[in-house]
């Protein structure tokens, strides 16, 4: 299923809006962990001109891709894609991370945090309950 998925600024947890099926364009869930796939790192720039203009946050930025497995505040850990999700088989391989972060206030897009280079896409994304976002394979 394909997802938006956002830092929720109330709830101190992911929020997990759901793009396609039948619960198209509603949150689905709230999550600790989650876990995605072909991950398109997208930012509104209208949203973004709102925060700059008000300097009062909402949501305008986030991850979009394939939900492949999360832990949830509201329920138990789920996965979709078998035993093992994206990010097992990643450690596994020894696959180098790059952390994601994203600021308004800097610019228009997601960046490495180490180089500040911007991200657009990875192959997929684990984002935490501390808000730190490990991308692997970043385009």
């Amino acid at each position: 299923m394909r997802v938006f998925v956002y830092w929720n600024l109330h709830r101190k947890c992911w929020s997990i809006k759901a793009l396609t099926g039948p619960s198209r364009g509603r949150v689905i869930g709230h999550a600790e962990y989650v876990d995605l796939a072909c991950v398109e790192w997208k930012v509104s720039e209208a949203g973004r001109q709102r925060v700059l203009k008000k300097k009062k946050k909402n949501v305008h930025a986030g991850a979009v891709g394939i939900l492949e497995s999360w832990t949830g505040t509201d329920w138990r850990a789920h996965k979709l894609c078998g035993d093992k999700t994206l990010f097992d088989l990643n450690m596994e391989e020894g696959g180098a991370s790059v952390g994601v972060t994203y600021n308004p206030y800097k610019g228009g897009t997601f960046t490495d945090v180490a180089t500040g280079a911007p991200v657009r896409a990875s192959r997929c994304a684990y984002l935490c309950p501390d808000r730190r976002v490990s991308a692997y394979g970043v385009i």
